[in-house]
C-alpha cells in the first residue's frame, strides 16, 4: 500500500468517527479542504461513495460503514504495536492520551500533575475532558478514567480513589425559601438542577438507597446541562438542588456556601478507576502515569 493510500484511509476513519470534516481535519492537523479532497480521491479510487454529506452532517454510507468496521480494529492494532515499542524504553517518554470526566480531572489528575511532571519530564499528557462514556479504543486514547461501575469488563482497571458518594445540595438562600426534603420523594416539590449525558441525551439518575431498598427518582428540573461546573455554579446561586459527588462540593459545604440534605440516603459506590485495553506490552509512559496516580494499597 502506498503512503498516500494509507493517508486517505486514515482521513476517512477520522471523518467517520468525528462525523465532521472540520473536527477530523483538526485531529489530523490538516485543512478541511485538503481532507475533503483526500476523501474524494479515495471514493474515486474505490469507485463508490463512502460518506453522505449535507451542510449540517456527515455519515457513512452502507459501503462506508462496512469499510469503517473492517479498518478500525486493524488500524488500532497497528497503532498499538507501534506504541508498545515504547515499553522497552528505560526512561518513559512520549504522550499519554487520557479521556477523563471533569470531576476526575479535578480530584485525581490535577493535584498530582506538577509532581508527575517533575518525576517524568519526558512524558507529555494530552487530557481530554469528556463526561460522556466515550469508546477510548475507537477514539485513540491510551486510557480513560470513570467510576468503577462504568468500566467494561474487557478492560484492565486500576483504582484511583476510595469509594464515592453523591450529595444533594442547595444554597442557604434556597433553603430559606424551601423546606429541606426529608425523604427522596419530597424532591418532587423542589426545584432541581440536572445533568444530561451528551452521547445519549438521557438525564443522570438521582439514585438513593433506604430501608426498603434502592430507588431512582425522576425530578422536575428547571435547568439541564452537560457540565458539572455549571451545575455547581447554579446551585451556589440558589437556583435549585443539585446532585453532585460529595468530594466535588466538599469545599463549598465546608465554607457554608451549600447545605447538604438526604445524606443518609446516599450510599457509597465504586470510586474512580483508570482503565485501558489489555495488551501484552504497556507503553512505559502510560505505566509511569498509572504508578504515579493509582491509589496506594
Amino acid at each position: 500500500m502506498r503512503g498516500s493510500d494509507f493517508a486517505e484511509l486514515m482521513g476517512f476513519l477520522a471523518v467517520a468517527e468525528e462525523r465532521s470534516f472540520r473536527r477530523a481535519a483538526q485531529r489530523l492537523a490538516m485543512s478541511p479542504s485538503a481532507l475533503s479532497h483526500s476523501i474524494r480521491s479515495l471514493e474515486q479510487r474505490l469507485g463508490t461513495r463512502l460518506l453522505n454529506r449535507t451542510t449540517r452532517s456527515v455519515a457513512p454510507t452502507v459501503a462506508g460503514q462496512a469499510l469503517f468496521d473492517r479498518l478500525r480494529p486493524a488500524i488500532a492494532e497497528m497503532d498499538g504495536a507501534v506504541r508498545d515499542v515504547g515499553a522497552f524504553q528505560t526512561q518513559p517518554s512520549g504522550t499519554v492520551r487520557l479521556n477523563t470526566p471533569r470531576i476526575a480531572a479535578r480530584l485525581v489528575v490535577m493535584p498530582k500533575l506538577a509532581a508527575f511532571r517533575t518525576a517524568h519530564p519526558g512524558v507529555r499528557l494530552d487530557l481530554v475532558i469528556d463526561d460522556a462514556m466515550t469508546d477510548v479504543v475507537a477514539k485513540g486514547f491510551d486510557a480513560g478514567i470513570r467510576s468503577g461501575t462504568l468500566v467494561h469488563q474487557d478492560m484492565t482497571a486500576v483504582r484511583l480513589t476510595a469509594d464515592l458518594r453523591m450529595a444533594v445540595v442547595g444554597s442557604p438562600a434556597y433553603f430559606a425559601a424551601h423546606p429541606p426534603p426529608k425523604v427522596p420523594g419530597d424532591l418532587q416539590d423542589h426545584v432541581c438542577l440536572t445533568y444530561r449525558w451528551q452521547d445519549t441525551g438521557a438525564l443522570y439518575r438521582w439514585h438513593f438507597e433506604g430501608p426498603d431498598g434502592a430507588m431512582d427518582i425522576t425530578v422536575e428540573n428547571i435547568l439541564t446541562v452537560n457540565d458539572t461546573d455549571l451545575l455547581l455554579e447554579a446551585a451556589l446561586q440558589g437556583l435549585g438542588l443539585a446532585f453532585q459527588p460529595e468530594s466535588f462540593v466538599a469545599a463549598s459545604l465546608a465554607r457554608g456556601e451549600l447545605v447538604r440534605v438526604l445524606d443518609e440516603w446516599c450510599k457509597p459506590f465504586s470510586g474512580f478507576h483508570l482503565y485501558y485495553p489489555r495488551r501484552p506490552h504497556m507503553p512505559a509512559a502510560l505505566r509511569a502515569f498509572i504508578d504515579f496516580v493509582k491509589l496506594p494499597r
